[in-house]
């Protein structure tokens, strides 16, 4: 991910995109053998975890829907996944299909996004689900998924360690980091390079852990609160600095996939990720004996997942009639068809946010997401309700404290200004 100097550029670049939307030039249109129209339908998938999967389903659907061609940009991971977008919105030629991830972002963007509310899908979609990409009485997103994070732990690496509870406090975790390395295991598998990780995931924990979260946020930006004064952020960084002693050598340049081969190879015990690097593990060890553990910041708050729909695949509004209706027929053939249900949940290993599709042989870390979700024992991801930029600003300073540029107390007065600035904006 770009650092803060890079994302102020790109957000006036998308400040001044979304003020001024320009039409998207007319695709050239292609003839099949039988003088059909053919369709070029281009898809952003974020999800480089499955960007062969996504791969092969576009060629499966091609073969059924012989007038669509499939053009497909896998971003994320390691790579700054929106500065691409932004450009190519501001210059009226985005994808026709890419993600959003609702609530505030879904505003921003939302002279961008077509009305899907009128979609086979909607009724199947978990409500609550649908809620994020809502507003004016409009459905503008289809939810992508549900995901789970947090620690996710070794098991066999555990048993070696000689550790049979899971830890549920920080110090538990601080014990269990310790035996570990005793036995010669690199505890955790840091991979700082992203912003995200920090910025997004590790943040939110901070904020789900409050009493209200809402309430919490809404106090920031009145100013009746602030992040200095709150012992969750407090809590928070000490979390961080006991992933730094106990983690992998140069955290800053471990980027996401060294990190996760870190984990998946058996060379380190624990790893900050979600049920979404499922399938990356399966292709690396296929057998590997894994599980949750949620996110402890203390002794005496409970911890649990952080479990939510981070992605909500969307339509561009500036593209053409026939590119719009050919992507909403895409988007439905995913989660209506069996050939398109079986790439979500087989292939992907995503846990549907809809009620009509089954579930079943997605992996430990879907089951124990699942559980949690069923059972009303989780956390919310509260991102999304952050002012515009400010995850790149957290992650950002978090990474300068990582490298010892920034010491604690200011990069908590870092914080609290870079909310200021954002709420004020």
């Amino acid at each position: 991910m770009k650092k803060r100097t890079l994302s102020a550029l790109l957000a006036g670049l998308l400040s001044l995109s979304l003020s001024a939307c320009q039409p998207a030039p007319q695709k050239e249109s292609v003839h099949t053998d039988r003088d059909e129209p053919r369709i070029t339908l281009t898809i952003r998938n974020p999800k480089v975890e499955i960007s062969t999967q996504f791969e092969q389903m576009a060629i499966a659907y091609e073969k059924g829907h012989p007038n669509v061609k499939i053009d497909i940009h896998t971003v994320g991971g390691s790579v700054d996944d929106f500065s691409d977008l932004k450009a190519e919105i501001a210059a009226g030629t985005g994808p026709d299909i890419f993600t959003n991830s609702g609530y505030e972002t879904a505003k921003e963007w939302q002279d961008y996004l077509e009305d899907l509310s009128d979609e086979p899908w909607v009724k199947h979609a978990y409500e609550e689900a649908l809620t994020p990409m809502t507003f004016d009485g409009k459905i503008h997103g289809m939810p992508m998924n549900l995901e789970g994070y947090g620690f996710i732990y070794n098991k066999d690496l555990f048993q070696k360690a000689g550790i049979d509870t899971v830890p549920t406090t920080l110090t538990d975790l601080i014990e269990a980091a310790q035996r570990l390395q005793k036995s010669g295991i690199t505890p955790f598998a840091t991979g700082y390079y992203e912003e995200w990780k920090l910025g997004d995931h590790l943040m939110n924990v901070a904020f789900a852990q409050q009493k209200d979260p809402a309430a919490f946020i809404q106090s920031l930006n009145n100013g009746k609160e602030t992040i200095q004064s709150n012992p969750a952020f407090h809590d928070l960084l000490n979390l961080l600095d006991v992933t730094l002693k106990y983690g992998n050598r140069d955290p800053l340049t471990t980027d996401y996939n060294m990190e996760v081969n870190l984990f998946a190879s058996g060379r380190a015990a624990m790893i900050q990720q979600g049920n979404w690097i499922q399938p990356m593990i399966d292709q690396q060890s296929p057998h590997m004996n894994i599980g949750f553990l949620p996110i402890p910041l203390n002794d005496h708050t409970k911890s649990k997942l952080v479990v939510s729909v981070p992605n909500y695949w969307v339509i561009n509004k500036q593209s053409s009639p026939a590119e719009k209706k050919a992507a909403k027929e895409f988007l439905n053939w995913m989660v209506s068809t069996k050939q398109g249900q079986i790439f979500m949940t087989d292939r992907f290993k995503f846990i549907p946010a809809f009620k009509h599709i089954k579930a079943d042989h997605l992996g430990p870390l879907a089951d124990e997401t699942i559980h949690a979700y069923k059972e009303g024992d989780t956390l919310h991801a509260n991102w999304f309700h952050f002012p515009s930029g400010i995850k790149e600003e957290f992650g950002a300073a978090m990474q300068l404290y990582i490298g010892k540029q920034l010491p604690r107390k200011q990069l908590l007065d870092e914080f609290q200004k870079s909310w200021e600035k954002a709420s004020n904006s």
